[in-house]
């Protein structure tokens, strides 16, 4: 166990950053296995902008990484525009 107050705020901070990252991945990853899963243009084409806003602000806070975001936006698009 730390002994330093700064060790001991720093333990304090990481946990709760690390359930903060966690919520708002998980939030992400179910929007976009929900943009997956719909078939209808009208209804992807408007979960597209949202779902692509939560991938860019986790990419800038370094939840995720900004290649894995662009890689994600790219296919979701693609899906999107392949949607009947």
């Amino acid at each position: 166990m730390a002994n330093h107050q700064s060790s001991l705020k720093r333990i304090r901070q990481s946990s709760a950053r690390r359930l903060r990252n966690r919520y708002y991945a998980k939030t992400a990853r179910n929007a976009v296995r929900k943009l997956r899963a719909t078939s209808d243009k009208a209804e992807a084409s408007a979960l597209l902008p949202k779902v692509v806003s939560m991938l860019d602000k986790l990419a800038k806070k370094n939840v995720i990484h900004k290649n894995k975001a662009s890689n994600l936006k790219s296919k979701l698009t693609c899906h999107v525009n392949k949607c009947q």
